[in-house]
């Protein structure tokens, strides 16, 4: 067992005990004081809540016309945002789901707050098209209902697949986060030191005992869900490529764009988890548990899909080029050398030269190089958004139509507000809940150290 046990890849430190990683995890949300620093981080997220709050009030009040949007440029930042924010949202159904069901260790250490990640960036796509309805409070005119005028929506629009797409990718996601933190939540109730704490622990534990049968129907259930929502990852955001590719407009109608937006997608979401991580590992000191494996892991498959991204480049500028239709070359051309060059560029260097860099050990083991990349992939990804809508629209087929789109400050706050609305949610999550499944790295510590150390409250306290 002792030989198994050391020639399987280390994953967290040697040393590490299941007892430590309880008491490591769990205390951040029991017992670690809030810190002068958490709370000016979060009065500055809720600042920037604050002006979502108002641009959003202020868009109702006088309309979409207080964006850039105009014609021919009818989608605008609100567009670019929604499918970034969506993109953000795919690593943590990557890790959670695909690396569970391909029994690959290291997810353990950042699949909870991968997950939470996910749940946050999907709330923040899901505003902008409700806003960029103009009428919000009809929203659910787009919902497939029986109404009182017997109509039912446009099921050729985009925006009715959307809200199918985000709205089940959001439920599958919300789901699959909860089940998995019931243990967890368990844990928190045993060790509360007060009853409000051990109240909530406890509703939200649903009556865990840690017997074999619940264990039993715990693990069953989890596998069928990432099952589940492990289609997820090439559906949803291939919907979001639909809604370009199914227009006639130069620069979207390509077929590429399907799975050219889910390796985009998966690529800008490795990176906000690296965003994340990092500085979460220094500043609560998990650096026993998310490693230098973890850092280097996240960063080959941002190495993959970057690739990826690199080819869908290359094969946009090769398809217009060699399919002979003056205006999709035209549109190449334009993103290259006409009034938004500075974007292209931008895309150019942010995702396909910087992400090469990950080619060699040295950087993709060195933690703050890591951090600088994930932030430089962030900027790039959001500016292929803005990109692909901005840059087609404004020059379409008829040089008459033409017209340029300049974001305003109501379309720029609304992106930082939803920033802001991120973090917020995002520290909140980290105080509240345990950030790392103490279940699943308790099970991989008492694996992979030969058993040598019994877990002291993974086995049942209870008698079934």
């Amino acid at each position: 067992m002792t030989q198994v046990a050391s020639s399987r890849p280390r994953v967290i430190h040697q040393g590490t005990s299941v007892e430590g990683v309880t008491e490591q995890i769990s205390d951040i949300v029991l017992k670690r004081p809030i810190h002068r620093s958490y709370i000016l981080a979060m009065g500055m997220a809720m600042m920037l809540v604050m002006v979502l709050t108002y641009t959003v009030f202020w868009l109702i009040w006088k309309g979409v016309g207080i964006w850039g949007i105009n014609i021919p440029v009818a989608w605008g930042f609100a567009i670019a945002n929604f499918v970034w924010w969506i993109g953000i949202g795919h690593a943590g159904t990557f890790i959670s789901a695909m690396l569970l069901l391909m029994r690959q260790d290291w997810r353990t250490s950042i699949n909870r707050f991968a997950e939470a990640m996910t749940l946050f960036a999907v709330a923040c796509a899901g505003m902008f098209p409700l806003l960029h309805l103009g009428r919000p409070w009809v929203f659910y005119w787009i919902l497939p209902y029986p109404n009182a005028m017997k109509l039912w929506p446009q099921f050729r629009s985009p925006l009715v697949w959307d809200v199918f797409a985000v709205g089940t990718y959001f439920t599958v996601s919300l789901i699959f986060w909860y089940v998995g933190t019931i243990p967890d939540w368990a844990t928190l109730r045993d060790r509360a030191t007060n009853k409000v704490t051990w109240f909530v622990c406890g509703m939200l534990s649903l009556g865990w005992r840690g017997a074999s049968r619940h264990w039993k129907r715990y693990q069953t259930a989890y596998l069928l869900l990432g099952g589940l929502a492990a289609p997820l990852v090439i559906s949803v955001h291939s919907v979001v490529g639909m809604d370009f590719a199914a227009a006639l407009v130069p620069g979207w109608h390509t077929t590429i764009f399907p799975p050219y937006f889910v390796a985009g997608a998966i690529f800008s979401g490795f990176a906000m988890v690296l965003t994340l991580a990092i500085p979460l590992r220094a500043i609560y000191g998990l650096h026993n548990l998310v490693t230098i494996r973890h850092i280097d892991n996240c960063a080959k498959l941002m190495l993959i899909t970057g690739l990826i991204v690199a080819y869908g480049y290359g094969a946009e500028l090769f398809m217009g080029w060699y399919g002979g239709t003056p205006f999709d070359w035209f549109m190449d051309w334009n993103r290259m050398t006409g009034p938004y060059l500075w974007s292209w560029w931008t895309i150019v260097f942010c995702n396909v030269l910087t992400p090469q860099a990950l080619w060699f050990r040295q950087v993709r083991q060195n933690v703050p190089t890591m951090f600088l990349i994930s932030i430089i992939v962030q900027i790039g990804m959001w500016t292929e958004r803005f990109v692909i809508v901005i840059t087609s629209l404004t020059r379409d087929f008829m040089p008459t139509s033409w017209g340029m789109y300049d974001p305003t400050i109501f379309d720029w706050s609304t992106l930082l507000g939803t920033m802001g609305f991120f973090l917020l949610c995002f520290f909140l999550f980290v105080r509240l809940v345990p950030m790392i499944s103490m279940s699943e790295v308790r099970e991989l510590v008492h694996s992979t150290d030969g058993g040598r150390h019994e877990p002291k409250d993974f086995a049942p306290k209870y008698a079934d």
